[in-house]
């Protein structure tokens, strides 16, 4: 049985017709069905000075899904670290760690849009120092002991009641060699710097971590007619596509995403699924026990009518004849 995962951004580019507030509270709606529903992890991402409005804030959309929810996973992926003052972070975490009974997993990574940086007065050149730090820094501050930082004793309240788990997400081999060091596990952007990690975790004599966990490769979506669907699928999912693409290409970095001009190639891409609930079913039995499968109902600014057809048609279709989704990825 696959780990369900779902994920929101919560852009919302031009041509879409829900306002940002239904997006907003369809995504808290949707999060409180999946933790219902046996989802292992949802995952809520951040980014700023975005023309579609991307979600800056995830810390405070993860409070409010800790909020609606009992069991389901936070994972803030990525959590661009370098753009927020440590100690608020680390009370952010705390707090969040607290509300959600430690469910919040960050993923903590240094960013690579440059204008991110230049708006709040900091450049890319400033991420070195802080990613070599904010490890350290942070399992201290979980503590609720004094420290020293920045020449003077100080300490971070609340402590959380478990020590959150702390991952590092990348894609350069620098990256890789810094979470083998500092975190407690490494989420690559691309899958060939993971055994970078691997090697450095050999090096600094530590237990290797095993083979990556597959990445998903495609966000599925189930419905009664996936032509239809699809249809109003594509200009959504081809701005995800095309807008992760242009950042990349302009800041020089590796990237899954690719740019796309019409939605037949994007759709024989894969890399965005829709299937009728049979074949949902079918594909479900040809998956390994812990491979992720992730759902992303409100990409691009799809509309939440859409998107609550695609889930509803996984919980009165499909669901039934699968069994319980297993749970446990970054379980200790």
């Amino acid at each position: 049985m696959p780990l369900l995962m779902t994920r929101y951004d919560l852009r919302r580019p031009d041509f879409c017709q829900a306002t940002r507030s239904e997006l907003y509270q369809a995504a808290i709606d949707q999060v409180e069905w999946a933790d219902r529903h046996n989802f292992l992890a949802v995952v809520v991402s951040e980014h700023h000075s975005a023309e579609d409005g991307y979600l800056p804030s995830s810390r405070v959309m993860a409070g409010a899904f800790a909020a609606r929810t009992k069991n389901i996973q936070i994972h803030l992926s990525a959590l661009i670290a370098p753009l927020h003052d440590p100690v608020r972070l680390a009370e952010d975490l705390a707090v969040l760690s607290l509300m959600s009974n430690g469910r919040i997993v960050p993923i903590i990574s240094a960013g690579y849009r440059e204008e991110e940086f230049v708006a709040i007065g900091k450049s890319l050149s400033d991420r070195k120092a802080y990613m070599d730090m904010i490890m350290p820094f942070l399992r201290q501050a979980f503590t609720g002991e004094p420290f020293e930082y920045l020449g003077q004793e100080i300490v971070v309240t609340p402590k959380p009641d478990t020590m959150p788990m702390l991952v590092m997400g990348g894609s350069t081999k620098v990256a890789a060699r810094r979470a083998a060091r500092d975190a407690d596990y490494f989420i690559p952007a691309v899958p060939e710097v993971f055994e970078e990690y691997r090697a450095e975790l050999k090096r600094l004599g530590k237990p290797d971590m095993g083979a990556s966990a597959k990445q998903p490769s495609t966000c599925y979506f189930a419905a009664d007619d996936p032509d239809a669907f699809w249809d109003e699928l594509a200009p959504h999912a081809m701005h995800e596509q095309n807008s992760y693409a242009e950042w990349a290409e302009k800041s020089g970095v590796p990237s899954p995403y690719s740019f796309y001009s019409d939605k037949n190639s994007l759709r024989d891409s894969g890399k965005y699924t829709v299937l009728t609930a049979e074949q949902m079913i079918d594909q479900f039995n040809t998956m390994h026990k812990n491979e992720p499968l992730i759902m992303s109902p409100l990409v691009g600014g799809l509309s939440p009518s859409t998107s609550w057809h695609s889930l509803h048609t996984f919980e009165h279709k499909v669901f039934p004849f699968i069994g319980e989704s297993g749970t446990g990825v970054f379980k200790d």
